[in-house]
């Protein structure tokens, strides 16, 4: 799912900013931007999150601006400027008339200024607390999304349950129709056409019709559809009751999605009717679209 939050925190030393953002993905991965001075504390931000999201591409950014330092905090670092001061020495022995280098250019030597340490005990709870407060509004715009999917979800459960109410009388009706046109094909098949007109046939009628019984009876078994729609309606109830429940619900819509799949695709293998073949396809669309969604909830 995707989210954002951003949290800032104003210390003794500086202002620490924690900001996170995810988009989709089945699976959680972390990514880290973090500043050097807080590199210690990815670990216990790795924790964090981890034990609150459980999916997402999850980036977190960690950035800490010092307070400018006054003047009496100030100080030089005495060794970067005594090696200065020893090169630019050695410098003018080869090129005695090179210009020494002037206070602007000393002071804004790297490292010339040393800042005060920070204390990363300090350092550290300060984290925890604005990570704890991006988390908390980092879930917050997640359940914010995962509301909109919800009600996107029901509406597909809804049109699934629609398209399984309007074609389950059609069963019957498509087994008769076909166990008909099987018996009159297979008794000219079998010559008893024939024998209804008076011509010779190779068996008798009784072993003809017993035949016929037999693979009409297979038949319309073969294309029966009824279980498959009753265990679609037991899927989507179940569904509608993982997604009114709430919580960790993604792995078990995975495995729903599934099962919806497989049911759909065995009454579109075993339609006899245009209309069984079109209401496959139709709730074959409707899974692949809630089956995209899904993967973006936790």
């Amino acid at each position: 799912m995707t989210g954002y939050a951003v949290a800032t925190r104003e210390t003794g030393a500086g202002t620490l900013t924690v900001e996170l953002k995810s988009v989709n993905s089945r699976f959680l991965d972390l990514q880290f931007r973090i500043n050097d001075d807080l590199r210690a504390v990815e670990p216990a931000l790795r924790d964090a999150i981890m034990g609150r999201v459980t999916r997402g591409k999850v980036e977190c950014r960690v950035s800490f601006g010092r307070k400018g330092s006054n003047g009496n905090s100030q100080q030089l670092n005495a060794a970067v400027l005594s090696s200065l001061a020893k090169m630019q020495q050695e410098v003018r022995s080869h090129f005695p008339d090179a210009s020494l280098l002037s206070v602007n250019e000393l002071l804004r030597w790297p490292g010339m200024i040393e800042e005060p340490e920070l204390s990363q005990e300090t350092l550290q709870a300060d984290v925890q607390a604005a990570v704890g407060e991006a988390l908390d509004a980092f879930l917050d715009s997640r359940k914010r999304e995962g509301a909109a999917l919800q009600t996107m979800l029901i509406s597909r459960i809804d049109d699934m349950e629609a398209i399984v109410a309007r074609i389950a009388p059609l069963i019957p009706q498509a087994i008769a129709q076909f166990q008909n046109k099987a018996t009159e094909r297979m008794k000219e098949a079998l010559g008893l056409a024939a024998q209804d007109n008076g011509a010779p046939v190779s068996v008798s009628r009784e072993e003809a019709l017993e035949r016929i019984r037999q693979e009409v009876t297979l038949y319309g078994i073969r294309i029966d559809v009824a279980e498959e729609l009753s265990r679609l309606s037991a899927h989507l109830a179940e569904t509608r009751h993982i997604l009114k429940k709430g919580g960790q619900v993604g792995k078990r819509l995975d495995f729903m999605m599934q099962e919806l799949n497989r049911e759909a695709n065995t009454v579109g293998s075993k339609a006899a009717l245009k209309e069984l073949s079109d209401a496959s396809m139709a709730m074959k669309l409707l899974i692949e679209q809630m089956r995209e969604q899904v993967q973006n909830l936790e």
